[in-house]
C-alpha cells in the first residue's frame, strides 16, 4: 500500500461509485480525508466510521460547479485539518448518445461543466495553499474517450479531452514548485448504472472502481514524486 499517512486529502464527487472507493482506499491508507459531495447527507451515510470524527471533514451539499461553494470548502478543510496535501477530482457523469447537430446546449453546458469546469475550480482553490506549502497533488479523472472523438458522444468526449489539457498546463506550471498533477484515463467503469445500461455487455472486461482508486493512490503517493502531467490508461481488460 502506498504511504499517505496522515495527509489531508480532498476528493470531490465522494459520494459517487468512484469517489466512494477513492475515499475508502485512502482512509485505509491513513489519510485524513475531506469529503465532498453536492447531495445531501449522504456522505455520512456511506462513511460512517469517520461521521463527526475531528480527523475527518464530510462537506455535503457543495456544487462542484460553483466556485464559491468550492473556495468555502477548501477553506473549511484548511481550518479544520490545517492543510491540503492531495485533491482527487472525481467529480463526473455522462449524458449525450447523440450527433453534434441534435445535442441540446443543456447537455453540452451540463457535460463541460461537471468535468472540466469542476476540475478548474477545485484546483485553482486549492493550488495557492500547496504552494505556500510547497507541496501537493491534484489527480483528475479523465476518461479513453478524451483521446478521441466518436460518433454520438462529442459533449463528453471534449469535455474530458479537457480535464487532459488542463492536467498538462497546471503540471507544467508546477511541477517546479513540488506539485505533481497528473489524471487517469478509465474506459468503462463497473457501476451498477453502467451494468444497467449496457446489460449485455462483458462486465469482466470493465475497470473496477477500486483498481482506479489504487492508482489515484499510487499518483498522490511519493511513489509518483517524479510523474508530472500523465495521462494514464486504466482499461481493464477492455
Amino acid at each position: 500500500m502506498f504511504n499517505v499517512s496522515e495527509q489531508v486529502v480532498i476528493v470531490t464527487g465522494a459520494a459517487g461509485n468512484l469517489g466512494q472507493a477513492v475515499g475508502l482506499a485512502f482512509l485505509a491508507a491513513g489519510a485524513n480525508l475531506a469529503l465532498a459531495d453536492h447531495a445531501e447527507g449522504r456522505l455520512g451515510r456511506i462513511f460512517t466510521d469517520i461521521a463527526g470524527s475531528p480527523d475527518h471533514f464530510l462537506a455535503d451539499s457543495v456544487d462542484a460547479t460553483d466556485n464559491d461553494a468550492v473556495e468555502a470548502m477548501v477553506a473549511e478543510t484548511i481550518d479544520r485539518l490545517g492543510r491540503v496535501d492531495v485533491l482527487v477530482n472525481t467529480v463526473g457523469g455522462f449524458r449525450g448518445e447523440t450527433a453534434v447537430h441534435e445535442t441540446s446546449l443543456e447537455t453540452w453546458d451540463l457535460m463541460l461543466n461537471l468535468h472540466a469546469r469542476s476540475v478548474f475550480i477545485a484546483s485553482r482553490a486549492v493550488i495557492p495553499h500547496m504552494l505556500q506549502q510547497g507541496s501537493g497533488k491534484i489527480v483528475s479523472v479523465a476518461a479513453q474517450a478524451a483521446l478521441k472523438g466518436g460518433k454520438n458522444n462529442a459533449a463528453y468526449s471534449a469535455s474530458k479531452s479537457a480535464v487532459i489539457r488542463l492536467t498538462e498546463s497546471m503540471a507544467a506550471e508546477l511541477k517546479g514548485s513540488g506539485i505533481n498533477v497528473n489524471c487517469i484515463l478509465p474506459s468503462i467503469i463497473d457501476t451498477p448504472q453502467n451494468r444497467q445500461a449496457m446489460p449485455r455487455a462483458d462486465h469482466k472486461r470493465w475497470v473496477k472502481p477500486e483498481a482506479l482508486a489504487d492508482v489515484i493512490l499510487f499518483l498522490a503517493s511519493d511513489a509518483a514524486r517524479e510523474v508530472h502531467g500523465a495521462a494514464v490508461p486504466v482499461y481493464g481488460k477492455s
